[in-house]
Order: C-alpha cells, then structure tokens, then sequence
C-alpha cells in the first residue's frame, strides 16, 4: 500500500506543479515531433491560440510557469525567479518548464510551514488581491495552472497533435 503523506500547503502545491509541468513538457515533446512530421513550421504551432483574443501556445507555458514559481515564491516568503518571456522555440519553452521545476524543487520544504494562513498579495497590474496561502492555493493557483495547461493542450489538439488524456495525466497514470 502507497504511504499517503499528511497534507499540507506544501503536498498540495508542489507535487502539482511538477506534475503538470512535466505532462506539459511531455506534451510540447508530442507538438515538436508533430510538427516535424507535418514539415509545419515550428513557430506556426508555437503561436497557435483556440481564438484570436486568446493568448497563443507559448504564453500558454509562459503562464504555467510564472503561476508555478510565483506561487512557490509568495507561499515562502521568497523572490519569485524573474524569466524573461523570450521563448520562440519548442526547447526554450521546455527549458522554461525545466527552469522552473527546477527552482521549485530548490525550495526547502520547511519553508512552507504555516503558509496555509500566512498573507499573500497577488499584484495584478490594475489591482491587488488580497489571500491567504490557503484561500491563494485553491482559489488561485492551482485553477490558474489547470487553465493554461488546458488551454495548451486544447491548441495542440486542435491543431491536430495527436493527444489524449494519457498525455495530461501521464504522471498520474
């Protein structure tokens, strides 16, 4: 029987994010050899969006792991890593993933302690909002993450990547 560790804003938030950032870099892995395979243009897949006021492909994971580090950061009390959103291609944009799962799993464990009711302001460029860890995590982070892995995974299958709930919860299964 698999030990089930006691819960905690660390076990909900940091177990998430890398799973779903490595699914994400796993998927991306799909989109290049999909792409390559079609003879389409890299960069046509990379900035595919579902609908033209949408944010395209690479803002997708641009937006996965600044939720990602950002959370961490707030929920520790740390400077969140700055990453310019510069990525064009698909290995910048799992380098990214890569980056930030990285820099998650740096973070001491021990810092989380007691972020559950610790305050958090997220700092929206017209007004901020007001949590604590634990309100931050369910309310925010972790709808926020699931947004934009969706959303990423939409564009791909939309565009025609063979894709299936498999390749989304592949560390799950």
């Amino acid at each position: 029987m698999t030990q089930i560790p006691p819960v905690s804003i660390y076990s909900m938030t940091v177990p998430v994010l890398i799973n779903a950032m490595k699914n994400l870099t796993h998927i991306l892995s799909k989109a290049e050899a999909f792409a390559e395979a079609k003879k389409i243009d890299p960069s046509v897949v990379i900035e595919a969006r579902l609908a033209l006021d949408m944010h395209p492909l690479r803002r997708q994971i641009q937006s996965v792991s600044d939720t990602a580090k950002g959370a961490v950061a707030r929920l520790t009390g740390t400077e969140i890593p700055s990453m310019a959103d510069t990525e064009t291609t698909f290995s910048e944009l799992k380098d990214r993933l890569a980056k930030t799962i990285a820099y998650i799993e740096s973070v001491d464990p021990a810092l989380f302690d007691g972020a559950e009711s610790r305050d958090v302001v997220l700092k929206l460029p017209n007004r901020e909002i007001p949590f604590t860890g634990y309100s931050y995590v369910v309310g925010f982070v972790i709808p926020n993450l699931f947004f934009h892995v969706t959303t990423a995974y939409a564009i791909l299958r939309h565009y025609g990547v063979e894709l299936g709930k498999t390749d989304y919860l592949r560390g799950g299964l």
